[in-house]
Order: C-alpha cells, then sequence, then structure tokens
C-alpha cells in the first residue's frame, strides 16, 4: 500500500519536565520499551509502558497491517483494492468487501468529509498516471513515467456525475463511491482505483492502538510512518514525539498526552519523469487537478484528536497552500507549518518554545 514516510520519529524515553522524586527504597518507573520492524512500506514502531506487553504488542501490530495490506495495498494484484480495481476497468463494478475493507474506506471517506474532498480516495489512477503504480524504490530506480501500469490498465469514467465537482479524468471523486456500511457492498465507477494510501495507514495507527488497550494491560504507542496513536497508561511525562526534517534532523520534540500526531511531506516520497523540464513529482496529489500539489510547504505537523483526522489535516494543509494556517486554526488544530524557504508558521495550540 502507498505510505507516507516516517517524518514524526517517537522517542523512548520522556524527557519532559524533572521526574517526581521518589522513596529511597521505591523503584523509579522504568522506560518505556520499544521495537520496530518495516511493513506497508514504511518503517514502524510500537512503545510499551510495561516490558512485558511488548512482544504480544508486536504480535497483534503485525497480524493487523498484514490484514490491511492483502485489503487496501495497491501494489499487491491479490488485494481487494486491485480486482475491485481490475472489474471496474470497462464500467461501473460492486463487491462486498472484507469487514478490514470496510472499516478503512469508511474512514478514507470520512478524511474526505473533513476536508471537503482535498484527501480523496479516488487518485489511484492518476498517481499510476504520474508514475506512481508500484513501490517507491522501483519508481525511483525507472526514472521515468510508464504509459500504464504493467497489472494494471485505466481507464478513465466516461463522464462524472453532474451532481459532483468538476474532476480530471482520471479522478472521480470521493462521493462516485457509493458504500453500505451494513452489507459491506461497495460500487466504483468505471476506471476506479481507490488510494486510501496515508489514510489507511493513519486510521491503522489508531486502531492497533485501540486493540492493544483492549488486550494488554499499560500504555501503547503506535508509530506507522510518522502516523502516531496512544492509548493506555503515560510515561512519566508524557509520550516525547520528535517533528523530523526529510534530512533526519529533529526540529523539536513535543509531548503526547493522549492526542495524535501526523506529518505530511513534499520531500522524502518524490520521483523524477521522463521529462527532464518537468519537476520531480511528490505523492500529495491535489483532486483538483490531479497533479502533485503546488504549496510553499515543505512538511506540515498537526495534533488531533485521532491520527486520522491529524493526517486528513496534514495532507489537506500541503493543497491549501498559503490557505492552510487560516484553514488549520478555523477547524481547531494545533499545527507546525515548515516552509520551503525555512520559515516556520504555527497554528493557535502549537508552541515552538524549547522544551526542558
Amino acid at each position: 500500500m502507498s505510505a507516507e514516510p516516517m517524518t514524526l520519529s517517537t522517542l523512548a524515553a520522556p524527557t519532559t519536565a524533572p521526574l517526581p522524586t521518589h522513596p529511597s527504597d521505591a523503584p523509579a518507573p522504568a522506560a518505556p520499551r520499544s521495537a520496530s520492524f518495516a511493513a506497508i512500506g514504511t518503517a514502524n514502531r510500537v512503545l510499551t509502558t510495561r516490558p512485558e506487553t511488548l512482544g504480544p504488542a508486536l504480535a497483534i501490530t503485525r497480524e493487523h497491517l498484514a490484514e490491511l495490506d492483502a485489503a487496501v495495498s495497491r501494489f499487491r494484484p491479490d488485494s481487494e483494492v486491485s480486482s475491485l480495481a481490475r472489474r471496474a476497468q470497462n464500467g461501473p463494478a460492486w463487491a462486498y468487501v472484507s469487514a478490514t475493507f470496510a472499516h478503512y474506506l469508511d474512514r478514507g471517506l470520512h478524511a474526505a468529509r473533513l476536508t471537503g474532498g482535498l484527501v480523496d480516495p479516488t487518485i489511484g489512477a492518476a498517481l499510476v498516471q504520474a508514475g506512481y503504480d508500484v513501490d517507491l524504490d522501483v519508481v525511483r530506480a525507472r526514472r521515468a513515467r510508464p504509459t500504464r501500469s504493467a497489472d494494471l490498465v485505466i481507464h478513465a469514467p466516461p463522464a462524472l456525475r453532474p451532481d459532483l465537482p468538476d474532476h480530471p479524468g482520471s479522478i472521480p471523486g470521493w462521493r462516485a463511491i457509493e458504500f453500505d456500511p451494513l452489507s459491506r457492498r461497495v460500487v466504483a465507477p468505471q476506471g476506479t482505483l481507490i488510494d486510501l494510501g496515508a489514510s489507511a495507514k493513519a486510521a491503522a495507527a489508531d486502531r492497533i492502538a485501540d486493540l492493544l488497550a483492549a488486550a494488554l494491560p499499560g500504555g501503547f504507542l503506535v508509530n506507522l510512518g510518522g502516523d502516531i496513536a496512544s492509548s493506555g497508561e503515560l510515561p512519566v511525562g508524557g509520550w516525547d514525539i520528535g517533528v523530523e526534517s526529510a534530512d533526519g534532523r529533529i526540529l523539536q520534540v513535543v509531548s503526547g498526552t493522549g492526542q495524535a500526531f501526523a506529518t505530511s511531506s513534499t520531500q522524502k516520497r518524490t520521483w523524477a519523469t521522463a521529462d527532464a523540464a518537468e519537476p520531480d513529482h511528490h505523492h500529495i496529489l491535489d483532486p483538483r487537478t490531479g497533479r502533485s500539489a503546488q504549496t510553499r510547504w515543505a512538511q506540515v505537523t498537526c495534533a488531533a484528536v485521532s491520527a486520522l483526522e491529524a493526517n486528513a489535516a496534514s495532507t489537506a494543509a500541503i493543497i491549501l497552500d498559503g490557505e492552510a494556517p487560516a484553514w488549520l486554526a478555523k477547524n481547531g488544530i494545533p499545527a507546525r507549518l515548515d516552509a520551503l524557504d525555512g520559515a516556520v508558521v504555527t497554528t493557535p495550540g502549537w508552541t515552538l518554545e524549547a522544551r526542558a
């Protein structure tokens, strides 16, 4: 599946305010334990406040990500997403989907509603046309845009529904997806390739954090490629969250006390095209144009009640360009916006004060 590279890092031990004093005969709280692994095209990390839960937490996380990949990866020909896309090549297609597919499609459509369609799960065909049709490492090695995917032929729909806003031909628009959550029946227009991408990854962080809290004692932080959610008890001082630049520098460390975080970047997931005169693409497409968003922001980091909503806000902010700070503030999203020229803009609720 498509995934945003890690731009938020989690530090294993909190470093905020001085720890409270303890009686000399009482042990100090143990620092959180963590383990990292690769899956769904990105680096992932799980942290626990109780060392004995780390192994079971990793097993739960790996199992859920395997189910997610089988359901919604557009890079796997055997995934449900790819199967539906093949059926939609010559006309509208429908399918009864798995509970996993249904959950993440519901979350993707929720992100679309929250952002007024700026985050759109129907951009898959446009990404293929831009050259992002396989894993990014393969795309970069090729360094040229293919005319079409080797495993999937994409046909633009012959016409858009009259009630939809104008979209490029390869993007039918999120409202064109018909979804019944009770029966789990999905109907997609001709030429649709659903790309849940970063929204599914963010929603997975939320879902896994909930699963861990329901199954195991203690506290948990789940970092899926920079989409961060937590559950259960907190370590002393909270979770340390590092805002990381594209070159790996930690720009700021903030305390997580139940919030979720996400960063969207235009600097990491990039690739060149066959036309040397054309600028490199990045993976955040503006669904209004079908092209990589033209933006002043190198990356945007947001805090919200869920990783899904934080990711939706950070992605929309990249697309909104200069309108992003006002839009984020209006919607009550604390955010840090790092511009390509090095300037930093924040919205209410986000401070740049140095940590103790």
